[in-house]
């Protein structure tokens, strides 16, 4: 099942209004560039039960109805938390980058992964960039979340895009060889480390700095978590 987000292309000098239909929604996962970054962010996870991947990267397969621009998510449990990450949208003429959440229910994760990430929406922020103003200097990008933790907003991830693989490696990957991605596809390119424990949070905050042109694209979603029946 498909689904259409109302986005705006963020281009240096205008804006514009863009509907981009997704059919494929794909989460790109242990995606670490650097060995020891990777194997940080798989310790944090294997704390809270999550085995570890038979082999990396992984491609996890949800729904593309999961994407949301809302400000405001419901999730069926309390232990569910964000992960900020760049993600790719492919249109029939061009690649655009956003950034989103690929929020996961953590208490899932440590039996099936992808019922995990099938569990909970995946918010994006509203704005776009075109893949290709960015390309040249796409290691310079710098992801970074903040989280409300018991009513504190608190620092929760923060490093450069350098740390993971390249989306063309990703992108060829994933497709047996080609250089982008199939029109109407999404996919989220992995995550940084938390910069101290994986942990729910009531509202989370994200974003995706471009130092070169000055710019950042930037999204905010509270979390409701829906009473759990006994």
């Amino acid at each position: 099942m498909s689904t259409e987000l109302d986005l705006i292309v963020m281009d240096q000098k205008l804006e514009r209004g863009l509907a981009v239909q997704v059919d494929e929604l794909v989460i790109a996962g242990w995606t670490g560039r650097n060995q020891e970054a990777m194997e940080r962010h798989i310790g944090e996870l294997e704390i809270l039960g999550v085995p570890r991947p038979r082999s990396t990267p992984l491609f996890y397969r949800v729904g593309a109805k999961l994407l949301t621009t809302d400000s405001q998510i419901e999730v069926a449990s309390s232990h569910t938390s964000g992960e900020v990450e760049t993600v790719l949208f492919a249109t029939e003429d061009e690649l655009w980058v956003g950034v989103g959440s690929d929020h996961t229910d953590r208490r899932a994760e440590t039996f099936e992964v992808t019922i995990a990430k099938q569990a909970c929406p995946k918010p994006v922020a509203g704005g776009l960039w075109r893949y290709s103003d960015v390309v040249p200097h796409w290691d310079e990008l710098v992801l970074r979340a903040f989280a409300w933790i018991e009513g504190t907003r608190v620092l929760y991830q923060e490093g450069a895009v350098s740390a993971l693989r390249p989306p063309l490696e990703l992108m060829q990957m994933y497709t047996h060889g080609e250089d982008r991605l199939s029109p109407g596809t999404a996919m989220f390119c992995g995550t940084v480390a938390v910069r101290e424990n994986v942990l729910p949070a009531t509202q989370f905050e994200l974003m995706l700095e471009d130092p070169v042109l000055g710019r950042e694209l930037h999204h905010q979603y509270l979390v409701h978590s829906l009473p759990v029946a006994d």
